[in-house]
Formats: C-alpha cells, sequence, structure tokens
C-alpha cells in the first residue's frame, strides 16, 4: 500500500509542471501626455512551466492586462491559495505575462504622480487634512499611450517566446485596453477573454481630458467598493481580500506611506471602443458578466457581446460574482472558461451564444 501510496504521489508530481515567475522590462517611448518622448520602463511578470521558460519558446502566450486601478500582477497572479489566475493556465501549458501600465505598480511613474497636489480635493483631505494647488492639470496617461505601450510588450513577447500572436486577457478598463489594442492589430492577437470589459456602446468614440491627472484608494475604499457588490453568502474569502491588500501596497510603495496606505492610478478616459470599432472585429472573443458587478452593469457587458463583429463569440453570465470575479469563490470557474476557450474556442461546449456558470 506504501509503494502504491508513493507511486501514485510520484506520478501526480511528475504530471504538475513547476512554475518559475520572471520579471521582465520592456522599453517604450513613451507617448503619455506627462512625459511625451521620453523613455519609459514597463514592468512585465511572467509565470510558466520551467522547461518552456528553459527552452525559450511556447505556443500559446498570455497576455494579462489590467484595469483602471490594480496593478496586472496583483490582480491576475494573487499569492493566495488557488487564486492566481496566471498560474491556472500556466499549469496547463501556457506562458503567462502580466504588464502594467506607465503609471501603475512597478512599471515608470510619470513624475506628476509623486506629487499628492495633483489629487482630487477630496482625497488629498482624507489622506491629508489639508489641501494645496496642484502642479499639474489634465492626463498624465491616455488610452492612445496605453495602447502603445502594449505594443511595446505584445512584440517582446513575439520575439521572446517566437510566436505570432499572442492571447489576451483584459479586465474592467482592460477591455477597452486589450480590445481596443486588439482592434488596431489583429495580426497580432488570436483570441480575448474580456471580464467586465468597460464599453462605450454606440456613438462617436469620446476623449475626455480630465483635469485631475491621477487618483489614490484606501483600504476602506477597496472593501466598500467590494461589500456593496455582494450578494450570495461567502461570496468571497476574507483571507483572499487581505491578500490582494497587501500586494496591492507592495506594489505601490510611495502611495504605501500616504495616510493608513493607498494604491495611485493614472485617471484614464475611455475612447474609441464603441459600436463603430467592435462591430468590424473578427478575433474570437468570450465576454464575462459577473452577476452582481455594479462597476460595469452586466446589461453593458451584454450590449458589447452584442455589438461585437466576429461568429466565434461567448457571453458568460457568471453566478455569485462580483466585478472581483477574480478573487471570489467562482475564481476557479472563470478560470477554467478562459482555458477552454483559449484552448478549444468554447465555454462548457458552446461554441457562440450565452452560457451560465455557477447558478
Amino acid at each position: 500500500m506504501r509503494l502504491l501510496l508513493a507511486l501514485a504521489a510520484f506520478s501526480l508530481a511528475a504530471e504538475t509542471p513547476r512554475l518559475v515567475q520572471t520579471a521582465h522590462f520592456v522599453k517604450v517611448k513613451s507617448s503619455a501626455p506627462s512625459m511625451n518622448g521620453q523613455m519609459a520602463q514597463i514592468y512585465v511578470r511572467e509565470v510558466a512551466p520551467l522547461d518552456m521558460v528553459l527552452r525559450k519558446t511556447a505556443q500559446n502566450v498570455v497576455l494579462f492586462i489590467h484595469g483602471a486601478g490594480t496593478p496586472a500582477e496583483v490582480a491576475f497572479d494573487v499569492p493566495h491559495k488557488d487564486y492566481s489566475w496566471m498560474a491556472f493556465l500556466a499549469r496547463a501549458g501556457f506562458d503567462t505575462f502580466s504588464m502594467d501600465m506607465t503609471g501603475y505598480g512597478r512599471s515608470t511613474r510619470p513624475f506628476p504622480m509623486n506629487d499628492p497636489c495633483n489629487l482630487a480635493v477630496e482625497q488629498q483631505t482624507a489622506l491629508f487634512g489639508k489641501t494645496c494647488e496642484p502642479s499639474h492639470t489634465g492626463p498624465v496617461t491616455t488610452l492612445d499611450s496605453d495602447w502603445n505601450d502594449i505594443d511595446a510588450v505584445v512584440d517582446y513577447l513575439r520575439a521572446l517566446r517566437g510566436v505570432d500572436k499572442v492571447k489576451l486577457v483584459g479586465w474592467s478598463l482592460g477591455g477597452p485596453r486589450a480590445g481596443g489594442y486588439a482592434a488596431q492589430n489583429s495580426g497580432k492577437v488570436s483570441h480575448l477573454v474580456l471580464l467586465a470589459p468597460a464599453y462605450g456602446g454606440g456613438g462617436t468614440p469620446r476623449v475626455d481630458a480630465r483635469p485631475i491627472p491621477y487618483n489614490s484608494q484606501s483600504r476602506a475604499d477597496f472593501d466598500s467598493n467590494w461589500d456593496r457588490q455582494l450578494g450570495c453568502p461567502d461570496q468571497f474569502e476574507l483571507s483572499a481580500r487581505e491578500a490582494v491588500w497587501v500586494d496591492m501596497l507592495a506594489s505601490d510603495p510611495v502611495g504605501a506611506t500616504w495616510g493608513k496606505g493607498v494604491r495611485r492610478a493614472p485617471n484614464v478616459a475611455m475612447k474609441g471602443w464603441n459600436q463603430q470599432v467592435v462591430s468590424k472585429m473578427a478575433i474570437p472573443a468570450l465576454f464575462v458578466a459577473p452577476v452582481f458587478d455594479k462597476q460595469v452593469l452586466p446589461e453593458r457587458v451584454k450590449a458589447l457581446y452584442n455589438d461585437y463583429g466576429a461568429g466565434a463569440k461567448v457571453f458568460l453570465d457568471l453566478a455569485c460574482s462580483s466585478h472581483n470575479a477574480l478573487w471570489e469563490r467562482n475564481h476557479r470557474l472563470l478560470f477554467q472558461a478562459s482555458l477552454d476557450w483559449f484552448s478549444r474556442e468554447e465555454v462548457n461546449g458552446a461554441k457562440s451564444g450565452i452560457v451560465k456558470l455557477g447558478y
């Protein structure tokens, strides 16, 4: 019996690839308004099977693209139990990468983001009990400069791993970041998975040059925004939320010293991601709508799905989930759906149409 158990353990270990985490830094000539023409450094995290990294080649490369606030390595590689989406796909044989846009995480932060006077007045007051005049107005980064960052990273990954196309995962504002990039560079992108993607709908693409350059989020803000989106008992684990917040502060050493600790992020206006654009897209896409999402309402995701031009598209209605579905109890359903889409272009046996999971 002991021999059988030992053999079973050895077999399981042999079937589970050893994963390694690698940091890459990609240089890009910035097109961000606050540092146009200067060189920026984009932090890229890789999680992949060791043998794949040693071979320096991969057939399936996935790039994760974050939303408006949370850096990518925090969002997609949570160091808690099985909450790392990157590790989940890596164990299935994918070479996974995540990137922080200029102004986020470990990537270059435009200088105006180090001046708390450039925060909104109410955020200055909450953090420091007083206000001061801004040293910079207008955006520090834009969706155009985000697309410029993405293109530099995609080209880096294509050369690094010898692939023509990559697969993209986008969350929230990562929807127009990843989807808008793919619309302009369809020859470099094979598949899309968009979780709670922001969407402008019909009409002319809107440019909103917000006067406040960047924002901050405290732990109280983080918790209250999540708590207002709960609709099921035990929808998430408190330990998972704690792990995310600890990682969030670690990604922003400057913000961690302000007040009780905040994360900083640029204010980026959405543009060029509307019916006119998406109706012409042919890249196979999975759209995920968490049922209790109050940041990107499920009907907005459904509108995007309806407007999207490709025949290969699935709308996933995910039960008992909020905008933070990737950190909640149904995260494994989400992760598996992305694996199925990237591997077989189907979810729960469906290659198109509406799929419900977790009900």
